[in-house]
């Protein structure tokens, strides 16, 4: 049975950087110091602590939120460790979600990258309180002081160091602690353990340097801190650690640290601070929720309601289904029922955990801003909001990016089709940002991702979990088709087979819409009955289910009027099947003689990438019939807009990956349909004759 925390002694703390820059190695030497785990994973050997799942130890890199538990100073630091690939940002915004600070690590080779602005972002608009990391002072080229500067030119320039390095690379030995004033030199061994001892003389003048920034920094958050500061008073250390915590609350100030996870070097300090200046869950303020249509603030205790929200869900074999989460509010029991909200039903918690990455410790009660795992709820998945039964409290929800990355997918063994829907439907209740569905206009199985990093990771774990193994293609493009020119005629459907007969006939006049008009305008100018009104209708609905259908390449048209304007009935054949059929057969001999055109989807693409990199990304966009927008600098990235047709962006997240070695990323967002080259839609118009040749057949 696991020990119990009370609110004020636990931490939650979320460890966010961009891919690769020691995350879950410095969340494993945490846990190794602390004692959790008695060996130091890796990640390069698939043992890392918090990368455990099959998919996580092929890749060599993190793909899911995980925590682990590390218990240090009589507080539990509950570790959130999160993705660097932004292919799985959702994950990273749901562990921001339960968190009440962040650690930003860093690498101090690498610097400030595109994953770490974005990290930054998501933990400030969540109000987190931010500490830093400066990863992997030990590896060559490391620039603790280049990589601060980065850090507050572009990050915030209410950084402040707390530590400096003593050397750096294969002569990293210390750190010089900018609070006691002493070094720390470093011993054998991953256990980050150090002797205390004075300065280096060759470091005074620098150290002394860093210390004013830190004591000036600190003390300009403070009105009494300040004022003793320039009176010359020697400043408490316990009022020093206050006015930081306070400030960090504020987003004033975000201490900066540095070491390196891979030996421990450095570790111990951050653990300390973690424990000093990150607030509990108590002292992250109260709680607002929403009950019945109207807000409420709880507090963060075991006396208010209960509330939660499931953060992760996912299945593994002989355990069934975990389900993580945060309670937020109130106390939680093992035994106790609970309402999901979200659903709209209850659930009993039977055996409730406190998590350790793969691990879990069974507890009595979890209370107030703790994190849990309970096994084989009904009906409770990622991003369900649950409280004390008979309530109806709803948390903010998980803010999950839009899936915007897209793939086609059949399953590779005939009769396996019922076996997809129902494994699509799984992986996309661990995983929200996955999400699949049948395309009726397409005719496709379509999964739409954050990258195809993302979109391979779910099919691999679609396989794995629920033994389905699909074959990809590329998505078919939503074409439309349009009218370019006035054109009219007649459609007339006569047809005799002993009884009554069917009689229909319309005159029909199309027009392009003007841009801002609707897709399809409908005018009746019949005058004199040369068709009754109640036959008028069918003739509108006859042209919109031809026009759906195409008169090129089978896409459905678009931007037109249709004027019927004369015609002809028969008292006694006519009718209202009669009269669609005309207004069919009408549709698909005008729009021949109106110019038909191929439209095709064009999307705003926004791409950030190293201003080393602009060269081959504005080429290749060039290639992919792409017309900027326009460009921004920001300091060392470089931001290009461009409008780029849909079919020229298969793939295109790794092509940019290739093209700036990993560290640029894009966004997309539609903004509307452009004519199709002429030889283009050759193509386009012979792929769809032959696909319906070979359905044909």
């Amino acid at each position: 049975m696991a020990t119990e925390y009370g609110t004020s002694d636990i931490r939650n703390v979320a460890l966010l950087g961009h891919g690769g820059c020691g995350k879950t190695t410095l969340t494993d030497a945490i846990c190794y110091i602390a004692g959790s785990t008695n060996r130091r994973g890796s990640i390069e050997n698939g043992t890392a602590h918090t990368d455990f799942t099959e998919e996580e130890t092929s890749h060599g890199i993190s793909i899911n939120v995980a925590v682990a538990r590390a218990e240090w100073m009589g507080t539990k630091l509950n570790l959130i460790d999160t993705p660097g690939y932004l292919d799985f940002f959702g994950e990273v915004q749901a562990g921001i979600r339960v968190a009440d600070g962040a650690l930003v690590v860093i690498s101090a080779t690498d610097g400030v990258e595109v994953g770490t602005e974005r990290v930054w972002k998501a933990a400030g608009e969540r109000g987190l309180p931010r500490m830093v990391f400066v990863s992997m002072i030990d590896r060559d080229n490391a620039s603790f002081e280049r990589a601060f500067n980065e850090i507050k030119s572009t990050l915030s320039a209410e950084v402040v160091p707390v530590e400096v390095p003593i050397g750096a690379g294969s002569s990293f030995r210390g750190i010089v602690n900018l609070f006691s004033n002493k070094a720390h030199i470093y011993k054998p061994g991953q256990g980050g353990d150090y002797d205390e001892a004075e300065i280096p003389e060759e470091m005074l003048d620098t150290v002394e340097r860093w210390r004013e920034q830190l004591i000036e920094t600190i003390a300009a958050t403070d009105d009494e801190l300040l004022e003793a500061y320039l009176e010359g008073e020697q400043l408490d250390r316990i009022r020093v650690l206050e006015a930081m915590s306070a400030a960090m609350m504020r987003g004033e100030l975000h201490p900066v640290f540095c070491g390196s996870g891979e030996s421990g070097r450095g570790v111990r300090a951050v653990m300390n601070k973690l424990v000093e200046l990150m607030p509990s869950p108590a002292a992250s303020g109260p709680v607002v929720a929403d009950e019945n249509g109207e807000p409420v603030e709880l507090a963060a205790d075991d006396g208010a309601p209960m509330t939660a929200i499931v953060f992760k869900t996912t299945r593994e074999p002989r355990v069934g289904e975990l389900t993580y989460f945060r309670v937020f509010t109130g106390c939680l029991t093992g035994g106790d029922t609970v309402a999901n909200v979200t659903r709209g039903g209850s659930e009993r918690f039977s055996h409730i955990s406190s998590p350790d990455a793969d691990d879990r410790q069974e507890v009595d009660r979890l209370h107030a801003g703790d994190i849990g795992v309970v096994t084989k709820l009904k009906d409770t998945h990622t991003g369900d909001c649950l409280c004390t039964a008979g309530r109806a409290i709803r948390l903010e929800r998980i803010n999950f990016p839009s899936p915007d990355i897209a793939i086609a997918l059949h399953v590779a063994s005939r009769g396996d089709e019922d076996k997809l829907g129902n494994g699509l439907s799984r992986v996309h209740e661990e995983d929200p940002t996955f999400i699949a569905a049948y395309d009726a206009e397409l005719q496709q199985t379509i999964a739409r991702g954050l990258g195809e990093l993302h979109l391979n990771v779910s099919l691999e774990r679609l396989e794995r979990k629920y033994g389905v193994k699909v074959e990809t293609e590329r998505p078919r493009i939503p074409y439309r088709e349009t009218i370019t020119r006035p054109a009219d005629g007649q459609g007339k459907y006569k047809k005799q087979s002993g009884g009554r007969g069917q009689f229909g006939d319309c005159w029909i006049r199309l027009k392009p819409q003007r841009n801002g008009d609707s897709d399809y305008e409908f005018i009746n100018s019949i005058v004199g009955g040369s068709i009754p009104g109640k036959y008028v209708p069918a003739v509108s609905k006859g042209i919109q289910e031809a026009a759906s259908r195409g008169v090129l390449a089978g896409y459905p048209v678009v931007g037109f009027s249709a004027e019927c304007y004369d015609g002809s009935y028969h008292s006694v054949d006519s009718s209202e099947q009669a009269f669609k059929v005309a207004g069919s057969m009408a549709f698909q001999k005008v729009a021949k003689l109106a110019n038909p055109v191929l439209l095709e989807p064009i999307v705003t693409v926004s791409v950030r990438t190293p201003e080393e990199y602009m060269g081959e990304v504005m080429a290749d966009l060039s290639q992919r019939r792409g017309r900027v927008l326009g460009m921004d600098a920001d300091g060392h990235w470089q931001e290009v807009k461009a409008q780029v047709p849909l079919a020229e962006l298969y793939k295109y997240s790794t092509s940019l990956r290739s093209l700036t070695h990993g560290k640029g990323v894009h966004t997309r967002e539609f903004a509307g349909y452009e004519q199709v080259p002429a030889d283009i839609t050759q193509k386009v118009v012979a792929d769809a004759q032959a696909r319906k040749a070979e359905g044909a057949r």
